[in-house]
């Protein structure tokens, strides 16, 4: 067992567990306090803690950050293994405060039929300690696994841990544009590219950045606290939404975040709907791609930027799932054909100005595993029954 500290003014933050896991986390908390815009409004505690304080919350901010009437604070959740991950609460809020739409509860937060009042998620891509997936700042992005693995991966943490789903991905893709700050990222190797001073810190190969690494502008609300790397980087996997034989399918609200059957057969998916109850398919032709809520598509594969995408119905769950031209000239591409495909979501670090938090790919099967495929995990704390 190792023990190590580390302390540079008011930042400070204790190591203890493995001597390699101390030794990493000290590297990369000494990289992290000396970025020239570090501000110093976060004070972790990083350690393995002993049984007895596993599946435990630790507040790590001492102030709130409230953004466009949804309030967030970041918090360190430790999981059965004992090891933290920082994370970012989000409190509940209605589709009408988020982008015009019904006072419906945002889908985010309806897990199993129950409303809760805040859900938490990564704040870095994460990455991999023992087999379990963390978030934590300047570390290599977990890749090289599918989505299947990835969601046995974070299920693994305990209670109310999750592989993040598409209606929570949706949740910060929409207070991103309700804000004004969509998300920049590593878009062009290692820098953003639109202005290439702003960049990340190489993780050592192909073009990928150290998780957080990058400045404010790269998380969904600007700042250091913010949720990091949505936009380039790695594709990130989600879970709960997929595209099969041209028709959308989602599972219900957030009921991804539970461990359901969603394999390939698996009977918790339902169809994506308009606001009249219809179904929605996808049509990919040389005219390009249409969501549609017709019985009939056609079978294809194209990509093409979101402003140039058809959507002929109207559909509020669409809007939940980010699925429509919110960020124009993010790239949305789809596969019509025969056959299941999951989303990647967020582009990649050379997607240039295709990437953003709009970006979606609906073409890969969940077989798919690869070195720019990476993901986050997401936390909810199951309700008190009496």
């Amino acid at each position: 067992m190792a023990k190590a500290k580390f302390m540079n003014g008011e930042f400070s933050a204790k190591f203890k567990g493995k001597r390699k896991f101390v030794a990493e986390q000290m590297e990369a908390i000494k990289d992290y306090a000396a970025r020239d815009d570090m501000q110093i409004n976060i004070c972790p505690v990083i350690q393995e803690r002993p049984s007895e304080k596993k599946n435990t919350e630790e507040q790590i901010t001492p102030t709130h950050f409230i953004s466009g009437n949804l309030e967030h604070a970041v918090v360190a959740i430790y999981d059965n293994a004992g090891i933290p991950s920082f994370m970012h609460r989000f409190r509940k809020v209605t589709n009408k405060e988020l982008f015009g739409g019904s006072d419906k509860t945002n889908a985010a937060f309806i897990i199993g039929d129950e409303e809760y009042d805040e859900i938490y998620i990564s704040v870095y891509e994460n990455c991999e300690i023992n087999g379990k997936p963390y978030s934590l700042p300047m570390q290599k992005p977990w890749t090289g696994i599918t989505n299947d693995e990835a969601a046995r991966a974070c299920f693994s943490k305990g209670e109310g841990w999750h592989l993040m789903t598409r209606a929570e991905w949706g949740l910060l893709a929409n207070l991103s544009l309700k804000n004004g700050t969509l998300p920049h990222g590593n878009t062009n190797y290692g820098k953003y590219h639109a202005n290439p001073e702003e960049h990340g810190e190489s993780a050592g190969e192909s073009g990928k950045t150290k998780t957080g690494s990058g400045p404010a502008t790269w998380t969904h609300d600007h700042t250091l606290e913010g949720v990091h790397d949505l936009s380039g980087n790695v594709w990130e996997m989600v879970r709960g939404l997929r595209i099969k034989d041209g028709q959308l399918e989602m599972a219900k609200n957030n009921d991804a975040a539970l461990d359901i059957d969603l394999t390939l057969e698996g009977d918790n998916w339902e169809p994506v709907r308009d606001d009249s109850g219809k179904s929605i398919r996808v049509s990919v032709s040389d005219g390009g791609i249409k969501f549609l809520a017709e019985s009939d598509h056609e079978e294809g594969y194209d990509g093409c930027r979101w402003e140039d995408v058809n959507i002929d119905c109207e559909s509020e769950t669409l809007k939940e799932l980010a699925l429509y031209p919110g960020e124009p000239e993010a790239y949305c591409y789809i596969d019509s054909t025969e056959g299941e495909y999951l989303p990647l979501c967020g582009g990649c670090w050379g997607n240039t100005s295709g990437a953003g938090v709009f970006y979606v790919s609906l073409s890969y099967p969940r077989t798919r595993a690869s070195g720019g495929l990476g993901f986050r995990s997401a936390y909810f704390r199951k309700l008190k029954t009496e």
